[in-house]
């Protein structure tokens, strides 16, 4: 008999509640601590509220979600499931993906943890897809395989507006962002795989776009399979300057048309470590 599959994600994927009802999904909420209070992404802090606590200067940290709270909603959704995939956000930028796996291993298969490395637009690309695998009858431990197996058919390339927020996360040393701040650079990070790393410097916002979509490019030439709408997803992610990303899809039309373009605010825990004014082009192969 066929299993019943249920998928659940977390708020990184940038998912939100309302639109995890319409897609059949749960989505856990990422808790912040702000000024020790804790608050829950969508549940309790929603984006204008984030962006106004970051740029007054409290400090926001990211926290992952507790272990009663994972195994609540686990133990709530195996009443009337046979089976969970779970794909948290990407292993390399938090320790919720870790907790999870261990939690899991008291559920004897039941409870399958992607770690495929995903983070914002292309985490949520991951959750559709393994919604789609379920309604073909895959079960949860080949939806983990396959998810994991296809890790690496994404990208992400994001310019950031400041780097007032990595300086202040310990990402990057003082003297480096009062360099970059006095040469106003906007630097063009890239998360392949576990890490976000630094892709490149660009002196303005437009020579940063150009990098990001002959990046984008190249991976989807030399390592997707080719730049073409029946292979490829694209997507635009964004901190705070929904314009600038309108702006950004209108660009991407011209570059690449045909493609369906998904446009996304970036995820809380991500805007948490770049700040406000940052803008992001991922991309994902299809899954056939």
């Amino acid at each position: 008999m066929e299993k019943k599959v249920a998928i659940v994600t977390d708020s990184n994927s940038g998912i939100t509640q309302a639109q995890a009802k319409e897609f059949g999904v749960t989505v856990l909420p990422m808790p912040f601590m702000i000024n020790e209070e804790t608050y829950y992404e969508d549940i309790t802090l929603n984006q204008t509220e984030f962006y106004e606590r970051l740029e007054s200067g409290v400090n926001v940290v990211t926290s992952q979600p507790s272990p009663e709270s994972v195994l609540k909603l686990w133990e709530g959704l195996l009443t009337d499931h046979d089976e969970i995939v779970h794909i948290p956000m990407s292993s390399g930028l938090s320790g919720s993906c870790q907790s999870a796996i261990m939690l899991a291993e008291d559920f004897d298969g039941k409870v399958q943890v992607v770690n495929n490395q995903r983070i914002s637009v292309t985490q949520r690309q991951s959750v559709l897809d393994a919604k789609m695998l379920a309604g073909r009858g895959m079960d949860a431990a080949g939806i983990k395989e396959f998810l994991e197996n296809d890790k690496f058919n994404s990208s992400i390339y994001i310019m950031l507006d400041t780097l007032y927020y990595l300086k202040k996360g310990g990402r990057i040393t003082p003297a480096a962002a009062a360099i970059g701040t006095m040469l106003k650079l906007k630097p063009v990070l890239q998360i392949q795989g576990e890490k976000l790393d630094a892709f490149a410097k660009a002196r303005t916002v437009n020579q940063g776009k150009s990098i990001m979509m002959t990046a984008i490019k190249n991976d989807m030439e030399n390592r997707f399979g080719g730049a073409s709408a029946e292979n490829i997803w694209l997507q635009v992610a964004y901190t705070k300057n929904l314009d600038a990303a309108e702006h950004l899809v209108e660009e991407l039309e011209r570059e690449f048309p045909g493609f369906d373009i998904v446009c996304n605010p970036l995820s809380l825990s991500v805007a948490c470590h770049i700040g406000p004014g940052a803008l992001a082009i991922a991309c994902c192969k299809k899954v056939k």
